[in-house]
């Protein structure tokens, strides 16, 4: 049996996702693809989880596509091609974007390549550590392509547009402290999981009802009318001030002491 090319592990309110393809530098499969929509399912069953650190096994992140796995099934390629009216994303774009959609905060540690697709991954994260020698790059467009995996939403989230101009037009390759220049990246540092699990434990110390409504909250208000953002707010407070989690957190905020939560209950 050939190994996984996506390998999750849930410890306590952790979740480790790996892509595992190191001899590969972690280039994208299909099977990849159809691991990252698998991890993501399973995390989010898991209402115990509270946050996940993705990450590549081996020396990189994720250098892209693997154009030679992927490019020579070419009924393949076109079925995945189209998009799902009900979710809007195509069989390329859903495996990351799930990732954003997820009602817990996810962190990318990167190292090594992050290259096209796998910047685009890294993009669906929340936050992104970096090492100060990683390699970053919009890489299609040195094949004549564009990104096509769902990451010029987030970019454009991040960067300003002549930014991300700039990094789709020309696929320059960028060092993870550019990364955090350009605001690609949330921080830099030899060992990535060092400001990973400091953010982390941050975090644990939240109501994940809140953590998940708050995420949830400011990727859809970005885009929106104040008038929606407005009416989103009024919404999932209303959610919170029914959460046990909150009231919790009301109690160990007034007695001084560390809080109990319950699993996650919004989304």
């Amino acid at each position: 049996m050939s190994e996984r090319q996506v390998e999750t592990e849930i410890e306590g309110p952790i979740a480790r996702v790996w892509l595992n393809r190191p001899d590969k530098l972690n280039a994208i499969t299909f099977d990849l693809l159809d691991g990252l929509v698998d991890a993501a399912a399973t995390i989010e069953r898991e209402r115990g989880v509270r946050a996940v650190l993705l990450e590549g096994r081996g020396s990189s992140f994720c250098a892209g596509l693997d154009f030679g796995a992927v490019l020579t099934r070419k009924r393949e390629v076109a079925r995945r091609f189209l998009a799902n009216p009900l979710r809007g994303t195509n069989g390329f774009q859903r495996p990351l974007w799930v990732w954003r959609e997820l009602p817990v905060p996810v962190i990318a540690l990167t190292r090594g390549h992050v290259f096209g697709g796998g910047i685009q991954l890294a993009l669906a994260a929340d936050f992104r550590f970096t090492t100060p020698d990683c390699q970053w790059s919009v890489m299609e467009a040195k094949w004549g392509l564009v990104p096509d995996m769902s990451g010029t939403v987030p970019l454009g989230d991040l960067v300003p547009a002549d930014v991300a101009k700039r990094l789709v037009l020309t696929g320059e390759v960028f060092s993870g402290e550019k990364a955090v220049d350009y605001g690609v990246a949330s921080g830099v540092h030899e060992d990535p999981s060092v400001p990973a699990e400091e953010l982390v434990d941050q975090i644990l110390e939240r109501s994940p009802d809140a953590v998940a409504a708050g995420k949830r909250l400011m990727d859809r208000t970005r885009r929106s009318t104040p008038r929606r953002a407005f009416r989103l707010e009024r919404r999932f407070q209303q959610a919170m001030m029914r959460s046990a989690n909150t009231r919790e957190a009301r109690r160990a905020g007034t007695a001084k002491e560390a809080p109990a939560f319950g699993p996650r209950t919004f989304g």
